[in-house]
C-alpha cells in the first residue's frame, strides 16, 4: 500500500552520500568547508610566494658570506619551511575533521527521522543503497529523508563548523 508517497516494506533503501550532500544541511557544510579550504590554499599560494622570495634572497647572500654563515642561515630556513608545513598541515586536517565531524553529527540527527521513516512504513531496517545489489526504486526513502530533514533541521546550527 503506498501512502502519501511513504512506501509500504520490510526493507527500505538510502543513499547516505546523497543524504547528506542534498540536504541543506549537507550544503551548508559543503560551503564553509569550500570556504576554508580557498582561505587555505590562497595563505599557501602566499606562504609558498614568500619563502621562494627569501630563498632567491639567500642564494644571492650565499657569495657574500662564509659557508659557516650560510650554513647557519640555511639551516634555520629549512627549519622554518618545516615548520610552515606542519602548520599548514595541521590546518588542513582541522578543515578535514570538522567536515568529517559535520557528516557524523548529521547521522546521528537523521537518526529519529529515518526511525520516523521506519515506523510509518513497517520497515525492519534501511540499508544503503550502495550495498544492495538490486531493489526497486520504490523503497529508496532518500529523497523522503532529504524533505523531511531540511524541514526539521535546516541547515543546522553549524557550531561543529567553528575553527
Amino acid at each position: 500500500m503506498q501512502n502519501l508517497g511513504i512506501p509500504s516494506s520490510a526493507l527500505l533503501t538510502i543513499h547516505s552520500d546523497r543524504l547528506f550532500a542534498e540536504s541543506a544541511y549537507g550544503q551548508r557544510v559543503a560551503r564553509e568547508m569550500e570556504a576554508r579550504s580557498a582561505v587555505l590554499m590562497a595563505e599557501n599560494r602566499r606562504i609558498e610566494s614568500e619563502l621562494r622570495a627569501e630563498e632567491l634572497d639567500l642564494a644571492e647572500r650565499r657569495s657574500g658570506i662564509t659557508a659557516d654563515a650560510f650554513r647557519t642561515l640555511a639551516s634555520a630556513f629549512d627549519q622554518k619551511v618545516q615548520e610552515t608545513r606542519r602548520a599548514q598541515e595541521a590546518k588542513f586536517l582541522e578543515i578535514t575533521t570538522a567536515r568529517e565531524e559535520a557528516r557524523r553529527e548529521f547521522r546521528n540527527i537523521s537518526i529519529p527521522i529515518l526511525e520516523q521513516i521506519m515506523a510509518e512504513t513497517g520497515a525492519a531496517a534501511i540499508l544503503e543503497q550502495s550495498t544492495v545489489l538490486l531493489s526497486a526504486e520504490a523503497i529508496d526513502v532518500t529523497d523522503l529523508a532529504i524533505s523531511r530533514l531540511d524541514a526539521s533541521l535546516g541547515e543546522g546550527s553549524g557550531e561543529t563548523l567553528k575553527p
